[in-house]
């Protein structure tokens, strides 16, 4: 199994402590408050709501979306529907991608965002985080559309991951993903801060998202989360206050990573640097409480969420005031 962010249990296993600030994820950390589901909910076997799949194909601008229990099972699911193919995903991205494409009988090779285009041709399947976790970096909807235009014209695919779209909702390509060959996967979990309902979204043609609903089987979706999802994807107040409160809050991350020397891109939710010494970087921050991303390998560097309240804030700077670079 991969590693990811939120796994804290390491966190208190590699330093026995009970105050732990988690920045290792990019998920909001003042989530919807949520009101509890009906009683049926949890009684009745979970039917899919048409009312769900409406409210989210308002809230994302798609024409059709198919609900599944978190991105992640599109993930696993979506290499299972084609045969042998030329997969290009992008890199440094979530590790998943590539990870299930090679599995699958597939010919994977990962390219930088700088290279994608050029990569197009050549490739039967392209899976493009937007904007990208853990970097931020991003790609242009015309540029998505013209890509994806490319692969459809022989029966290719192009895949692209918006997780953690919903503060950037102008570069969406949802709202075309009704077309052949254009997927798009959304997530309840970041911006709403509901990463344990374990619920997404998948935007396709109608035929493809049957597929993909044979496959995953019925009742993929629990009452509960299917409840709880569609309270907030009509709160159109909350999700709007939301995104005013992330575009401060990711500025003063900005501001003061910058004050600390740290150049870093992410998103409102999330920031990314390359970082010299990551694995110290990340011990200092662990030995005062501080969980945050530690990358290796090809995304050499360190990514953090957003502190959840002003104590925190104030720790993070505390612990930043006392790294120190060579």
């Amino acid at each position: 199994m991969l590693e990811h962010g939120g796994n804290l249990r390491e966190a208190m296993r590699l330093h026995p402590r009970s105050d732990w600030i988690d920045l290792s994820t990019g998920i909001n950390p003042r989530g919807y408050p949520v009101a509890p589901p009906s009683p049926s909910a949890w009684h009745r076997l979970p039917e899919a709501d048409p009312a769900l799949v409406r409210a989210a194909c308002r809230y994302y601008g798609a024409v059709d979306m198919l609900p599944v229990a978190g991105t992640q099972a599109a993930i696993q699911a979506l290499p299972r529907l084609r045969v042998h193919s030329r997969v290009t995903v992008s890199a440094p991205s979530y590790a998943e991608h590539a990870h299930h494409w090679s599995r699958h009988g597939h010919t994977l090779r990962q390219v930088n965002y700088a290279h994608l285009g050029e990569a197009v041709d050549s490739s039967d399947v392209l899976v493009v985080c937007n904007p990208n976790n853990p970097t931020g970096e991003t790609v242009a909807p015309e540029q998505l559309r013209e890509w994806a235009a490319r692969l459809q014209r022989r029966g290719g695919w192009l895949v692209v991951d918006e997780a953690f779209g919903d503060t950037q909702p102008e570069g969406s390509v949802a709202a075309l993903a009704y077309q052949p060959g254009l997927i798009v996967l959304r997530s309840i979990g970041k911006f709403f801060g509901l990463a344990g309902l374990r619920l997404g979204f998948v935007a396709a043609e109608r035929a493809l998202l049957g597929e993909l609903a044979d496959l995953l089987g019925p009742r993929a979706v629990s009452g509960p989360a299917q409840s709880i999802a569609l309270q907030a994807l009509d709160d159109e107040a909350w999700q709007a206050t939301m995104r005013a409160r992330l575009a401060t809050a990711g500025g003063l991350m900005r501001e003061l990573l910058r004050s600390h020397g740290i150049e870093a891109a992410g998103t409102d939710l999330f920031y990314y640097w390359p970082e010299a010494r990551p694995e110290a970087f990340h011990a200092h921050l662990a030995e005062r409480g501080i969980w945050c991303r530690l990358f290796r390998d090809a995304a050499r560097g360190i990514r953090l969420g957003l502190p959840a309240n002003e104590d925190e804030w104030l720790r993070l700077a505390r612990a930043l005031d006392e790294w120190s670079y060579p």
